[in-house]
């Protein structure tokens, strides 16, 4: 029997003559333009039986069978099957490259006849509104805390809990929503996270126990935490090359006008602490809450200019929506055109390629199961296409680039937020020490009969006696009594904050309407001790707990950051984004060296202003390369994975660096420098792309 096979001879172009008979070929065949082989010569009908005519040898079982061994002619046939298949696997992974760059160099081409002009502008506008939110969110529970502290009676650890909470909902959000946006679209995407934070933003500034405040930031930080991935890739995808990475450097200026903005508000409504209402005890609503609010401006603004954006076409090409991204291109191009005054021009693009589509679509009928069924498949095969896609960024061609991607990612967030929380808490330890070195010492002193009706700060009196002396409606901070007597006192009205009573001798004394619970007296003997009606809460405002110093730290950090900025973005296209990455981060690594010579609250200031100043440029050439490293199909899921990690070194290095405050900042410096220079390093080995089309 002759084997079909071997006269199929494979030729690029044209077709092979065998005998009386032709073939067609790759490019020809098929109604799908794909390269298999038509229906062979047709045969009569009884020509198989002719030519078997004499052979019934054939017909015979082979013996071989009865062992369960295959016939030579099937294993030769499933070896040629395999090879076909393995070469049309290669074939099909070709043409899908091919596709991928011939839309991209499509693509390019009508970004550029649309033009760069008020779409764009607008669109920038729009969404470094959301950048910008992303900056305040990362400011706000630090400054609201040394009040919301007095609100909630907050300890330490409660503290810290509060202020990381924020970079674990961040962490989350950059995670989840990065994966969505590549599934169900940017601005979709984007909207939902902006509105999830403006909800929950708005709710925390009206919760009174820490539980809630607690919970509703984190909701908060979960919703803004989608921000900076899709915002990047958003953009990213109506910019040429030529225009990309100035531009996208530009954006990152929002970032830097969200930390102004949060100190500059902080610094006008947090110190008025009248600016608010209460309802007795139970509920407080002060100054620090209308902050909260304030802070929400810049999502809300965002979230509505979003509702006269339309999604990204490159994304719609990705998932084969022809028509909308054609109609969303045209609308650029007229817009651009009409503002620049030429509105007789054409937008002349016709078709656009469109690439093949992986992922399978589940359409479900409205009579098939009951709602919520229905939702719980879609939702199932969502989050089986994101898991999908974040597994695929460790593909071959994609595993050595992302490697490098996150190191670098995660050494610069580390060096970056663990200094920037490390500053403001030098300058509190320095603000400390400085305090504790003017302590009033009062030694042996004896007081009867005198009515106490003005404030105790910074005081230590040992071994006192104070008899039939009364303390009415006054404050105490950071005052300590030690080895004293207190007979027949009256306590009422008291705020205090930072004082204790140690080894004392309390008598026949009563505390009436004040916040010196038990748990204030250390060690103390207390006899007949009378506690009325003790306060709920703490009350205590002092002018200090909210220092100008630290609006004034935060707001001068931020502003360093403009020069930076403008340079990267004006050298972005120039000097390319590995070279800016790497040579800003070896440079912050050397500025590291200085804070060694930080010995005022004035040094660490000029430091801070002169790290954050050099390692901006480090972060715009990270978030350009992003975008372009990565395909349209990941670029949002690779940005969110990055920036999750990000954040978790954020808070790694913030718990860390906290702990060496006032001890050593020796292992802080030394860390950041080490950080920094690996992955400066690591920088220059990544692939340049300021001439790459966006796949």
């Amino acid at each position: 029997m002759d084997d079909p096979y071997q006269n199929n001879v494979y030729q690029q172009q044209g077709t092979d003559v065998v005998g009386d008979n032709t073939y067609s070929t790759y490019g020809e065949g098929g109604q799908d333009g794909y390269g298999y082989q038509t229906d062979y010569p047709p045969q009569e009908e009884d020509a198989a039986s002719d030519a078997t005519e004499g052979h019934d040898e054939e017909d015979q079982m082979y013996e071989g069978e009865y062992q369960g061994i295959p016939h030579p002619d099937e294993v030769k046939a499933a070896r040629r099957a395999a090879a076909a298949a393995a070469r049309e696997k290669a074939r099909a992974a070709a043409s899908g490259i091919r596709e991928e760059e011939e839309l991209a160099d499509q693509y390019e081409g009508i970004m550029e006849d649309c033009g760069h002009g008020r779409f764009q502008w607008t669109l920038f506008v729009v969404i470094g509104l959301a950048l910008m939110a992303d900056g305040v969110e990362c400011y706000v529970v630090g400054f609201v805390l040394p009040s919301a502290e007095k609100d909630m009676c907050l300890s330490n650890s409660k503290k810290g809990m509060l202020g990381l909470i924020v970079y674990v909902g961040m962490m989350v959000g950059a995670f989840v929503w990065g994966g969505l946006a590549d599934k169900i679209g940017r601005r979709q995407c984007l909207v939902t996270a902006l509105a999830i934070h403006c909800v929950f933003a708005f709710l925390s500034s009206f919760a009174q126990g820490y539980g809630f405040f607690l919970f509703f930031r984190l909701c908060s930080g979960f919703g803004i935490g989608g921000s900076v991935p899709i915002v990047y890739t958003f953009y990213s995808e109506f910019l040429t090359m030529d225009k990309r990475g100035e531009h996208l450097s530009w954006l990152c200026m929002f970032w830097m006008m969200g930390g102004l903005y949060a100190s500059f508000t902080a610094w006008g409504i947090i110190p008025h602490y009248g600016w608010g209402f209460s309802m007795g005890s139970e509920f407080q609503f002060h100054s620090w809450r209308v902050f909260v609010l304030v802070c929400a401006l810049p999502a809300i603004g965002s979230l509505v200019g979003l509702m006269f954006m339309p999604e990204s076409p490159r994304f719609l090409l990705e998932n084969a929506k022809h028509d909308e991204a054609w109609m969303i291109l045209k609308k650029v191009h007229d817009t651009n055109w009409r503002a620049k005054g030429e509105p007789e021009r054409v937008f002349t693009v016709s078709q656009i390629k469109t690439p093949k589509q992986e992922d399978e679509f589940i359409e479900i009928q409205s009579s098939t199961g009951t709602a919520f069924q229905r939702w719980m498949v879609r939702t199932m095969t969502l989050v089986k296409q994101v898991m999908q896609n974040v597994m695929s960024l460790a593909s071959a061609d994609l595993r050595l680039t992302g490697l490098f991607m996150a190191i670098i990612w995660f050494t610069m967030a580390f060096s970056y937020y663990g200094l920037s929380v490390w500053f403001p808490d030098m300058i509190k330890y320095l603000q400390f020490e400085e305090y504790e070195s003017k302590v009033k010492l009062f030694h042996r002193e004896k007081v009867e009969n005198f009515h106490f009706n003005f404030s105790l700060e910074n005081q230590v009196h040992k071994e006192g006696e104070y008899i039939n002396d009364k303390f009415i409606n006054i404050e105490i901070k950071s005052v300590k009594f030690e080895d004293s007597l207190f007979e027949n006192c009256y306590f009422e009205g008291i705020s205090s904050t930072q004082t204790f009573f140690e080894n004392c001798t309390i008598k026949n004394t009563v505390f009436y309407n004040t916040d010196l619970w038990e748990e204030k007296f250390i060690d103390c003997i207390l006899e007949n001790a009378t506690f009325l009606h003790p306060k709920k809460g703490c009350h205590l405002n002092f002018q200090e707990e909210n220092d100008i110093l630290i609006y004034l730290v935060s707001f001068l950090g931020s502003l360093a950051v403009l020069p930076g900025n403008i340079i990267s973005a004006l050298f972005m296209d120039k000097i390319g984004r590995i070279n800016m990455i790497g040579g800003s981060m070896l440079i912050s690594a050397g500025c590291t060296f200085f804070l060694f010579l930080s010995f005022s609250q004035a040094a660490i200031i000029a430091w801070q202003c002169l790290f954050c100043g050099t390692s901006v440029a480090a972060w715009n050439g990270i978030e350009v390369i992003t975008v372009e490293l990565y395909p349209t199909s990941k670029r949002a899921t690779a940005f969110g994975v990055l920036n999750g990690l990000c954040k978790l070194a954020a808070i790694l290095s913030s718990s860390i660096f906290a702990a060496f405050v006032g001890i050593t900042k020796v292992i802080p410096i030394l860390m950041s420098f080490s950080a920094l220079v690996c992955g400066g390093l690591l920088a220059l080995k990544l692939p340049e792309t300021r001439e790459k089309l966006l796949l």
